[in-house]
């Protein structure tokens, strides 16, 4: 994984939210939005925003482009690069290892993710890592790794996610946001679903509801 651009809080960190991004974008795209969270109620967070490695991608015509796996078709479930998915978020838990190492515990780590950023954190949180981090959020996402051959590790069903999706969506289909929304919400997990009137973006009512949640797991808990 490329050098991740981190962001300090205020105060000395007792927290940390690892921010994926989506295809072809970068790791400013929430830059703004973690200076503001960090402003507005997280003053003890440290926000960490990973750079996807540019790589072709199949649906763009072999475009080489910032990816975090290979699309191969639009079908549903989408035809992926698993074992890109899979290095992606190897390289997501050795941030969270990072941040461990900083003093951060592992129950005060958020994995949030936009897009194909948002199935990399889900997979990594549910599948892939071992242990179990503080919560997911899950933004205009899907899950191609979910399915009925998916195995959880004892535990994992703890970990609280928040999905937030666009009604009008015209890139990741709301119906595939809802679909692993409810696959976590049969299986037991905490799950949570937003909709809002937009397309495939971030608006101010997502942002107030992910501080929300946010404050509710990093600042109310620990009181």
């Amino acid at each position: 994984m490329l050098e991740p651009l981190i962001i300090e809080p205020q105060n000395q960190a007792d927290s940390a939210v690892i921010w994926l991004h989506g295809l072809g974008s970068n790791k400013y795209d929430f830059q703004s939005v973690a200076e503001q969270l960090q402003q507005q109620i997280l003053p003890n967070t440290r926000f960490i925003l990973p750079q996807a490695p540019n790589q072709p991608v199949s649906l763009n015509m072999g475009m080489t482009m910032p990816s975090w796996y290979d699309i191969i078709s639009l079908s549903s479930p989408r035809e992926i690069s698993v074992p890109q998915l899979q290095r992606s978020a190897e390289s997501v838990i050795k941030l969270i290892d990072a941040q461990r190492k900083q003093g951060i515990a592992l129950n005060r780590i958020i994995l949030a993710g936009f897009s194909q950023g948002g199935a990399v954190v889900m997979h990594t949180a549910y599948i892939a890592y071992l242990e179990n981090v503080g919560g997911v959020m899950a933004l205009s996402t899907y899950a191609p790794t979910f399915n009925e051959d998916t195995v959880f590790v004892d535990g994992k069903l703890a970990i609280p996610s928040l999905h937030l999706h666009g009604t009008d969506d015209n890139v990741v289909d709301i119906s595939l946001g809802k679909a692993a929304y409810t696959f976590l919400l049969d299986h037991g997990v905490n799950a949570s679903w937003h909709t809002y009137s937009m397309m495939h973006e971030v608006c101010n009512k997502e942002l107030s509801d992910i501080a929300t949640w946010l404050q509710e797991r990093l600042i109310k808990q620990q009181k």
